[in-house]
């Protein structure tokens, strides 16, 4: 936890005086406090608004500051408050006492700086992608070209960015296509293996096929998938939870199209109009400790969910990692055409 003292103002600073302490600060952000009780934040992107507002460096920052900020307490779990850093989008946690004094400033990628890892990646490529027919009909799914590569190329650079060069394609359809394309990895500058499902085994069967001297955590991604999460943070916050099992996970709202009644017997009690509920899907990307590979059967077919399923059964530790980045399931011929028109916004050309 760093220190506050340098990157604390008043109610009263003008915005010249803040940018002065975020400058000095180099956090980019500055914490607004009276008699060290947290009041609010102000970061360099709330200064850029105020001046799009037409205010000015020597205005108040009174009118400015965020006075709900998302705040950590020093009671919680380091997991926790990463987890809710992740899902509120916040790189900087204040921290207060229960007193709500600011007591010092979490740092969230301290907790999750890039390093050179040698886990396994397991990439899922061996899917029919019926739904994609005719483009599927020649070629594998994870092999459409989406932006100006096929879809695995790009999900093998994007983990190759973070430090991972380990990597395992499950295939089974078309598995030619995959292999002429990348050989060996060399020419990825990766090391490819291949699992061979000579039946299709699910989306966790071929990971029986893994080499059983693997002892540190795998990550395993769905190959008709595009998203730039960070997968090293994915990793770090997996080993920071302690968990045997981690799944990605991202907010899905669902709007049911008519008024839906509630009733105690055959009494209405309200009627709400086309409510929305929002729920937690699975993203198809997770990080699995090799321990928990001897629950997956062999030679028979496994999907993630039975093996989470399986986890928790087992009172073994499964957490979430909810996503936030982009992130798209080419599973439809609209979702590819989307993804077409995505990708420069998204990905490196």
């Amino acid at each position: 936890m760093r220190s506050v003292k340098n990157i604390s103002v008043p109610t009263n600073a003008t915005i010249r005086q803040v940018l002065e302490k975020i400058d000095s600060g180099n956090m980019q952000i500055a914490f607004v406090v009276d008699n060290d009780l947290l009041l609010g934040t102000v970061t360099d992107g709330d200064i850029r608004r105020g001046f799009l507002n037409g205010m000015g460096l020597d205005d108040s920052i009174e009118n400015l500051y965020n006075s709900n900020p998302v705040k950590g307490y020093l009671s919680q779990p380091k997991e926790n408050l990463v987890q809710l850093a992740l899902a509120r989008g916040v790189k900087q946690l204040p921290m207060i006492d229960d007193n709500g004094k600011l007591v010092g400033v979490e740092i969230i990628d301290d907790y999750l700086r890039v390093t050179k890892k040698t886990n396994a990646v397991v990439l899922m490529a061996g899917g029919l992608g019926t739904r994609l027919r005719p483009l599927t009909a020649s070629t594998p799914k994870p092999m459409l070209t989406v932006g100006s590569k096929p879809i695995l190329e790009t999900i093998i650079e994007n983990f190759s960015r973070y430090g991972f060069h380990n990597f395992y394609l499950s295939v089974n359809y078309k598995a030619e296509k995959i292999r002429e394309y990348f050989g060996d990895g060399k020419s990825q500058g990766v090391s490819i293996t291949y699992l061979s499902e000579t039946k299709r085994l699910g989306t966790a069967g071929a990971l029986n096929m893994l080499p059983e001297d693997l002892d540190s955590p795998i990550i395993v991604m769905n190959g008709d998938l595009l998203t730039n999460i960070n997968f090293e943070h994915l990793l770090n916050y997996h080993l920071l939870t302690e968990a045997d099992a981690t799944m990605c996970v991202r907010e899905y709202d669902f709007q049911v199209p008519y008024g839906v009644v509630r009733a105690e017997g055959a009494v209405i009690q309200s009627i709400i109009e086309k409510p929305t509920y929002q729920y937690y899907v699975n993203a198809g990307i997770y990080v699995l400790n090799p321990s928990v590979l001897k629950h997956i059967p062999a030679g028979e077919n496994f999907d993630m969910p039975q093996l989470f399923d399986t986890l928790i059964e087992h009172k073994q530790k499964a957490c979430s990692f909810p996503i936030h980045e982009y992130w798209m399931d080419i599973g439809q011929p609209n979702d590819f055409e989307k993804a077409n028109d995505e990708y420069e916004e998204f990905f490196h050309v």
